[in-house]
């Protein structure tokens, strides 16, 4: 099979997380840059990431990249581009664009210049002068870097972190993508106990049962490249029995979720109950100072309201006075909490191990790690 180069785009500061699962999933030739890592597969490649990739946006195909410092420059290197060997006669194509410190700064030219370069290559060959477009759809991205091209293919459709289990969601729900990478980033496993106690619509909990059962997180989905002539339904097929026979259907794990409200554990219930992890998954209505540990050597993860989201400072500070009496009182736990509140540590009384930049959609957050002993072997 071809090869392509391919590119898994991410949320800045992810960028580590998404490079291990590509390597966990036998990936090649990955290398990264800011929000985004390239590797190298072919069409069950694509398959796998799309299916398996938790913390990454989307997968898209390198079809070229080159330098541009005119529009014609432009409009050469697209035309340049072996378009016929991806789109047939009748496809529908859409042209979106983005431009960062180029000379080419018109993002809507840019567009235009790509789509007409595409038609005049097609023209050339189908020996056509007009193209109904009522075919399959294929979403291509002109990006330009620093007068640098790079012509891109989405892969995905719908972001990968649409698993399909969150029919219903609470105000500020956290991306499922990003849900991951917090537990990803934290030393939880199967094998620990993982509590969130304002879990809303239970995202967190959700995700980790996902892991403890490996479950693929794209398995019940669809995804935009499943439509494509070069890509053979038996490619997808294979894909997906073979994440089937990896499900652990006994899985050994304690995983705990609680809110306040009511109406959010009803809700996340339905939604674990939608993704096949309800039986590995506690939840229960109370306040996050009511939250009990049931064990040793727990990881505690929590996405708080902040400020710029939902809540006010006052309820802040009184939760982040809970988290701190939980520490002092079960001191063999470790605490990872997702928040814009850079005086959390005066409020905890300790010193965060590790503190990291992410991105909770367009608001700047670090994620604190308050790391407790490991476990005995």
């Amino acid at each position: 099979m071809t090869n392509f180069k391919l590119i898994a785009t991410t949320t800045f500061g992810l960028e580590a997380v998404v490079v291990r699962e590509l390597e966990k999933l036998g990936m090649e030739n990955i290398q990264t840059s800011d929000g985004r890592i390239d590797f190298t597969g072919d069409t069950k490649a694509i398959a796998k990431a799309n299916l398996w990739l938790r913390s990454a946006d989307r997968v898209m195909i390198n079809f070229g990249e080159f330098e541009a410092l005119s529009f014609e420059d432009l409009f050469q290197g697209v035309k340049a581009l072996p378009w016929g060997d991806l789109l047939e006669k009748d496809a529908k194509f859409i042209v979106t664009g983005k431009s960062v410190r180029s000379q080419l700064f018109s993002v809507s030219d840019c567009q235009a210049i790509t789509k007409k370069a595409i038609v005049e290559k097609l023209k050339e060959k189908y020996d056509e002068e007009w193209f109904q477009e009522t075919g399959t759809e294929y979403k291509i991205q002109v990006g330009i870097l620093k007068d640098k091209v790079t012509i891109a293919i989405d892969t995905t459709g719908s972001g990968l972190n649409k698993r399909g289990y969150r029919e219903s969601a609470v105000t500020a729900p956290l991306k499922e993508t990003l849900a991951h990478a917090l537990i990803e980033l934290s030393y939880w496993n199967k094998n620990r106990i993982l509590a969130d106690t304002m879990c809303g619509s239970g995202t967190i909990p959700i995700e980790a049962a996902m892991m403890a059962k490996n479950i693929a997180p794209g398995l019940t989905r669809n995804f935009q490249a499943e439509n494509w002539s070069f890509i053979p339904a038996s490619i997808w097929q294979e894909v997906r029995r073979e994440a089937y026979t990896m499900v652990n259907t006994e899985p050994i794990a304690q995983i705990y979720g609680s809110d306040i409200d009511p109406d959010a554990i009803t809700q996340a219930k339905i939604n674990a109950e939608l993704a096949g992890v309800d039986d590995v998954i506690t939840f229960e209505v109370h306040g996050a100072a009511d939250f009990k540990a049931l064990g040793e050597y727990g990881v505690l993860i929590s996405n708080p309201p902040y400020g710029a989201r939902i809540g006010n400072f006052d309820e802040i500070k009184t939760l982040y006075t809970g988290f701190r009496r939980f520490m002092d009182e079960n001191k063999t736990w470790s605490m990872y909490i997702l928040t814009t509140d850079e005086e959390i540590e005066e409020y905890m009384k300790r010193r965060a191990a590790k503190k990291r930049k992410l991105y909770n959609g367009n608001i700047k957050t670090d994620y604190y790690q308050f790391v407790g002993p490991r476990p005995p072997k």
